[in-house]
């Protein structure tokens, strides 16, 4: 049997040697959420200098999806950081997230669905890294204790393959990491959305949250 994976530990690996070596790596970020990005912001912005890039295409309704947009730019502009966080916001393309989960609308959450909406995020990360020639690229999403952090990075490691760039192994949740981001998130009065994102994430909890009335 194939030893567990400590994505942690290969993460301090990576900020010990570019620490020993005196350099501050470029990290493209991808972010679902100013309250996931907290700690990963307030952690990394130590060792890195980031570029957050917002892309969720699968964020249902529009103004849900702005509303998320507009919580991520003001923590950014609020929290401190060593080297200077920017902000870059992708495409709020929905039909390409219909289009691609067409078929598996009736998925449970954390299945198939959610493995390929991961990946379409995650693909057009890496391609937009190596675009601008980013040191690293790696997502906010393992912070989440409901999302899958092995399949996750798995995915970040297919993608870096693809656009020849370096996936940033990450599993944010450890190290008390969700628990620092729900802090951070009354710290700085962000918006906590009940959901996932998109619009079958949105059904689920409403029918969740209608079975526990009855």
């Amino acid at each position: 049997m194939a030893q567990k994976r400590n994505y942690q530990k290969e993460l301090d690996k990576i900020i010990e040697r570019s620490l020993a070596e005196g350099k501050v790596p470029s990290l493209l970020l991808h972010s679902c959420c100013a309250p996931c990005s907290s700690y990963v912001l307030e952690y990394l912005s130590q060792y890195f200098k980031i570029t957050v890039f917002y892309y969720n295409p699968n964020i249902s309704p529009r103004e849900e999806y702005q509303k998320r947009v507009e919580e991520e730019q003001r923590l950014i502009a609020a929290m401190p950081a060593k080297y200077p966080i920017e902000f870059i916001e992708g495409d709020f393309d929905a039909p390409k997230y219909y289009e691609a989960v067409r078929g598996l609308e009736k998925e449970p959450e954390g299945g198939s669905r959610c493995e390929v909406c991961f990946r379409l995020r995650l693909k057009k990360t890496a391609e937009l890294a190596a675009e601008l020639g980013m040191d690293y690229f790696t997502t906010t999403l393992t912070i989440s204790p409901l999302k899958n952090a092995s399949l996750l990075n798995e995915i970040g490691e297919e993608q870096a393959d693809e656009y020849k760039v370096t996936w940033m192994p990450s599993d944010f949740k450890k190290r008390n990491g969700y628990k620092r981001s729900v802090e951070l998130s009354a710290e700085y009065g962000l918006y906590r959305q009940n959901f996932c994102g998109c619009v079958f994430s949105r059904e689920a909890n409403n029918a969740l949250a209608t079975e526990k009335k009855v």
